[in-house]
């Protein structure tokens, strides 16, 4: 089964972690199938970066998030946009609307 966790990165007593699609079987830093993302927790705020396109493609797969991934994509919005995909709704529909929520953003901060 495929996984969608967390994968350690950095120094000692710095850490960091990739995203990482992986086998459930291998190592928490051992091999993986694709990069989706990263997690610093050292900044304030603690800085996420997934890839969400690619998240989908793996969770329309069949690949499990774990809890701490789960709430990096429910607050992210992916999780939700996942299961509207699920009910029928096109791709293209959720990142028009993603789109269209960054403009009215860029649009707020430059009045």
């Amino acid at each position: 089964m495929l996984r969608i966790r967390l994968a350690r990165v950095g120094a000692k007593k710095q850490p960091s972690y990739r995203v990482v699609v992986a086998d459930s079987r291998a190592p928490r830093d051992g091999r993986f199938v694709e990069r989706i993302g990263f997690y610093n927790p050292r900044t304030d705020p603690p800085t996420v970066q997934i890839d969400e396109e690619r998240a989908l493609y793996w969770l329309s797969k069949g690949a499990q998030p774990t809890e701490v991934v789960a709430a990096m994509l429910k607050r992210q919005g992916t999780l939700d946009r996942l299961a509207r995909l699920k009910q029928g709704e096109a791709l293209q529909t959720g990142s028009q609307e993603a789109g269209v929520a960054a403009g009215r953003e860029t649009a707020e901060t430059s009045a």
